[in-house]
Formats: C-alpha cells, sequence, structure tokens
C-alpha cells in the first residue's frame, strides 16, 4: 500500500500589515492586552479585490516549486478554507485553471474551520492510500478579514489572512502515519458565522465567539486528541519531534506543549506574525519551520487543530 510523503512545502501572506497599534485607533483594547491574553503582535490582511484563490495560487506555487513538481502533474488538488471566493465554483477549482492544470484531475473545497487543513490532508492521505491519487496539491487558505467584525473588540484581534500548502507524493514509506479526525455539532452555537445562503440575513456576516468557552473546549479536547494519537500509534510522548499547532492562541498552545512535555523551542509558533489563520495556519507554520532549517527530514512532527463546528484533529508525519 502506498503511503503520503510530503514533498515540499509553501506559504503566503498578503502584503498589508495588520499591528495591535493600528487596532487602538479603532477598538477600545491595547497591545499589552492583546499580546497578554492571545500572543499576537500583527497579522496580515488582505487587500481590496484580492481573492482567497490568489492567496492559495502563490501558496500552491511556492509548494510545487519546492517539490519540483509541474502542476501538470497534480492528480488532485484539496482546498481548506471557510472563506472561498464564491458559493461556487469551489475555490479549489478556480485554483485548478489559476494553476492552468488542464488535465481533468478532481478538485474540491474541505470545509472544516481551523481544523480544515488537518481534514483535507487525511482525505488526501486516503486518496493516496487507496491509489486513486499520487500527486495531491493541499491547500489552506482564508480570507477572514472579510468576515470580521471590526467592532468586536474582543474577537477582531484574533484573524489573520493567508495561506500555506503542501505537495503530497506516493512513497513506499510513511510520510503521513496517521489522522485522527471528530466533530460535534452539538457545541455549534459557541463559533459560528451569523449568516449564510440557506440561513438568510440583512447585512454583513460575521465570525461569532463565546472566547471563554472555545478555549476551555479547546484545551480539554487538544488534551485528548494527543493522548488519542500517541496510544493510537503506540508512542511515548518524548517520540514526537516537533509540534506544530493550529495557530488560535498562544495559552492553548503552551497548554498542549505542556502535555506533551515538549519545550517551547520544539513548538513552532508562528501566532505572533500571522494572528489565527484558521485553515491556513498550520501549513504556514510548517512552511515556515522547514524553510529556516528547524524541521529537518524524519524528524517525527504532530500538527493538531481545533475550530467551529465544533471540529478537531490531528495529523502524525515523517517528514
Amino acid at each position: 500500500m502506498p503511503h503520503a510523503r510530503v514533498l515540499g512545502t509553501g506559504g503566503h501572506l498578503p502584503a498589508r500589515i495588520t499591528t495591535n497599534a493600528d487596532l487602538e485607533k479603532i477598538v477600545d483594547t491595547t497591545d499589552a492586552w492583546i499580546v497578554e491574553r492571545t500572543g499576537i503582535r500583527q497579522r496580515h490582511h488582505v487587500a481590496e479585490g484580492e481573492l482567497t484563490s490568489d492567496l492559495a495560487l502563490k501558496a500552491a506555487e511556492r509548494a510545487l516549486e519546492s517539490a519540483g513538481i509541474e502542476a501538470a502533474e497534480l492528480d488532485l488538488i484539496i482546498v481548506a478554507t471557510t472563506t472561498p471566493d464564491r458559493v461556487f465554483p469551489s475555490t479549489a477549482c478556480i485554483l485548478q485553471a489559476k494553476l492552468g492544470v488542464a488535465n481533468g484531475c478532481p478538485a474540491f473545497d474541505v470545509q472544516a474551520v481551523c481544523s480544515g487543513f488537518v481534514y483535507a490532508l487525511g482525505v488526501a492521505d486516503s486518496f493516496i492510500r487507496t491509489g486513486q491519487a499520487r500527486t495531491v496539491l493541499v491547500v489552506g487558505a482564508e480570507t477572514l478579514s472579510r468576515i470580521t467584525d471590526w467592532t468586536d473588540r474582543s474577537n477582531c484581534i484574533l484573524w489573520g489572512d493567508g495561506a500555506g500548502a503542501m505537495v503530497l507524493g506516493a512513497a513506499d514509506a510513511p510520510g503521513i502515519m496517521a489522522t485522527h479526525l471528530h466533530a460535534d455539532g452539538r457545541y455549534q452555537d459557541l463559533l459560528y458565522v451569523d449568516g449564510g445562503v440557506s440561513l438568510r440575513k440583512e447585512g454583513a456576516c460575521y465570525m461569532r465567539m463565546s472566547g471563554n468557552a472555545v478555549f476551555k473546549m479547546a484545551v480539554n479536547t487538544l488534551d485528548a486528541i494527543v493522548d488519542e494519537t500517541l496510544a493510537a500509534n503506540g508512542l511515548a510522548k518524548e517520540d514526537i519531534d516537533w509540534l506544530v499547532p493550529h495557530q488560535a492562541n498562544i495559552r492553548i498552545i503552551q497548554a498542549t506543549a505542556k502535555k506533551l512535555g515538549l519545550g517551547m523551542d520544539r513548538v513552532v509558533v508562528t501566532i505572533d506574525r500571522h494572528g489565527n489563520t484558521s485553515a491556513a495556519s498550520i501549513p504556514l507554520a510548517f512552511d515556515t519551520a522547514v524553510r529556516d532549517g528547524r524541521i529537518q527530514r524524519g524528524e517525527l512532527v504532530l500538527m493538531e487543530a481545533f475550530g467551529g463546528g465544533f471540529t478537531w484533529g490531528s495529523v502524525l508525519l515523517r517528514y
């Protein structure tokens, strides 16, 4: 049975930077309060007319270049996003056209909010393991600034825009060793967008979050997914070389690192510069650590995420 191996990675952040000082001018907050509560110092936001597919394209191009793969060689394109360009066609289909891929390969979106990239890797891994694809592009891309309520002082400080990508290829040895995916829709009212196509609403639709409740649920759930992943794969905490978490909140990241017994020098943290980029945060963080030389071939990496739905999950991979 073939396994999915990471061939290349890429990331892209829009040029416009919004600092905490910028937010101090529009809502009742301070840099010190934001840093203490979240760990965020700045985040990137798209320009007028800049789309999720534009960010995805640039990240994908960098990942393909890193992998030494031509776009025409792709057998499957998956985009994890909460903020697609359109209701349809999928952002993956739009990305396929922008990449110039005309080979008819399947392309579709995955929507699991902040867990989206973890979910998408699970889908891609299944396609490769079953022989339905050999070369897969997986992208997490978001323009969360488009659904941010800039009057909500506890919420608007969190969100950033960006995209990260991986090219996966079939290999004899793992790669992706395991994925563990979960959801519980009973908690949908704690983190949601207050409108949609079927649920009609006058005016703009924005993200809404019960911050304290989400924080507690995230910490407990991520503790559990760490235990599940280690037990299911016969591993001890000390076997993990790197933790690449969803970049939601520095306190959640620190709690998960403590659970694993990892020093923060073995945890990839980008939230201070990127903010919470939802489905883009894990691939952006992973690409950052690969390109700066921290994560090396052969090392064991645990990725974990928690997001609206609620959804949560992990990916265990040998880079």
